[in-house]
This record gives structure tokens, sequence and C-alpha cells, in this order.
């Protein structure tokens, strides 16, 4: 027998890597990468204003603007078959320097903590329910709906915030244009009229596929397919390196943040 932290060994490296592998860039840029994300998240999360937060996600994200910035460069210069480099071509588009370091931060800073919550939430929840493990297990058709329900039951990202474009009254509240709105996608992920018993993790929930965990309309999460992919092959490797597992309830913490929710550390116990 062995523990491992699941997150620190696999669900926090997968999505750098696979992203770095997109955009054809070095591995060895990882553990910089993962260090301007968690500061950048941080920020995102700071309603408090805590001005030290504030400060380390700035000059993080200055640090990381200046990497892509010689990243760019370095593509237009040389050119390469990747994402960067058709992003970086001359008739890519006729797009600025400034536009594909946006693109860039986008895919980034959407795509990492997001699939990183949703493997450590749906290994968490199966983790918790022997007999729907042993299930998925010998039917690995039901890891989809497993991803479905784990972004309804506990979303990666559990709010959106979003501006009023114009004078509002929802519900007798008046919503002026301008203001800024904080929409709690978990609550309405569990919204009764929605979903039958909805705090009852359950795959073969036939709506589940309704949730809002990758947003909705025009600002649907652009990369919600990769995500998927990237849990679903994520999932199905953990299963198959670890015919046995157990969550080690001592060493992991359960999954927590009002903006970004998941375990801060999720320790297995396998056997191989």
């Amino acid at each position: 027998q062995s523990e491992v932290d699941i997150r620190h060994d696999f669900a926090a490296r997968l999505p750098v890597q696979v992203i770095l592998a997109a955009f054809g860039l070095p591995l060895s840029a990882e553990p910089p990468i993962r260090r301007w994300y968690d500061d950048f998240e941080k920020g995102l999360a700071n309603y408090e204003g805590d001005p030290v937060v504030r400060a380390t996600a700035r000059a993080s994200a200055e640090e990381f603007r200046a990497y892509l910035l010689e990243t760019v460069a370095s593509s237009r210069k040389n050119g390469t078959t990747t994402l960067l480099g058709r992003l970086t071509a001359e008739d890519a588009n006729d797009l600025s320097v400034a536009e594909v370091m946006q693109n860039m931060l986008i895919i980034f800073f959407g795509g990492i903590s997001t699939v990183e919550a949703l493997l450590l939430n749906a290994i968490w929840a199966l983790g918790h329910r022997p007999e729907l493990l042993r299930t998925v297990r010998e039917d690995r058709t039901l890891v989809a709906s497993v991803i479905e329900e784990t972004m309804r039951w506990l979303s990666p990202v559990q709010s959106a915030t979003r501006y009023a474009v114009c004078d509002q009254d929802i519900l007798g509240i008046r919503i002026r244009a301008g203001e800024m709105l904080i929409c709690s996608l978990a609550g309405a992920n569990r919204d009764p009229r929605m979903f039958t018993n909805p705090d009852r993790f359950d795959i073969g929930r036939p709506n589940n596929r309704r949730h809002l965990g990758f947003a909705i309309g025009p600002h649907l999460c652009l990369g919600f397919r990769l995500a998927k992919i990237e849990a679903e092959i994520g999932i199905n490797r953990v299963l198959d390196r670890f015919p046995e597992l157990s969550i080690v309830a001592e060493r992991s913490v359960a999954p927590t943040g009002y903006e970004f929710r998941q375990p801060r550390s999720l320790w297995l116990k396998t056997v191989v």
C-alpha cells in the first residue's frame, strides 16, 4: 500500500502540461506558470480587498505577460506548427501581439484550476461512494455522467461576475446599469425547481447536463469540451492505475472555496 496526494502529484499538473503542449512551450515552464496562476486565482477571489493579495496577483500577472511577450516574439520569428505558431503566423487573422497575448491569457487562466478542480471533485465524490466507484470502474461509459453530475453538484467555479447593461428589476430588487452582479452558479445548480433532491450526487439524474457549471450563453466557457476530455482521461487513468483506492480522511481536506471550490489536498490510499 502507498499514499499519494492526487492533487499535488497529478490533478494540479495535468492541465498545465496540456496547455504547454498545445502551445508548444517547454514543460520546464510548469513551475513558474503554476505559481503565477495560483497568485492570480487568489486575486480573483480576493473579495476582502487584501492589498497584499492584490499586489502579489498583479506582480505575477506582469511576470506572466513578460514571459508571453518573449514567447510570442520568438514564435513570430521562428514559426512553429503549434497552436501558438498558428496564432502568430503573419496571415493568422492579422492578430496583433497584444491580441495573441490576450487569447493566451484567457486559455491559461481559464483552463488550469478549473480542470484540476473537476478532476479532484469527481474523485472526491466517487471516493466517498464505494459502491458507485465499483460501478463506474466496471462500466467506464459512466465516467461522462460522473463529470456532468460533478459539474452540477460541486462546480469548480461557484460564481460568475457580470455587469448590468441596463436598469432592471428582478424580484423587486432594482439593479442599475453598470452595477456588478455576483451570480451564484452553485445555487442555480442546486435549485430544487430544476433538480430533484439537488444535494444528492446522482449520476443517473436525467437532466444533469442542464447545470451552469460552464456558464451559459455568450459567456459559455471557451474550453468546456477540452475540460471534459481532460477530466475523462484523468479519471480513467486514476482508475486504471489504482485498481483499489480509498480516501485518506485524516490527510485530506474537504472541498472549500466560495469562488473556486475543490479539495486543497486529496490523499488516496492505493493498492498497486
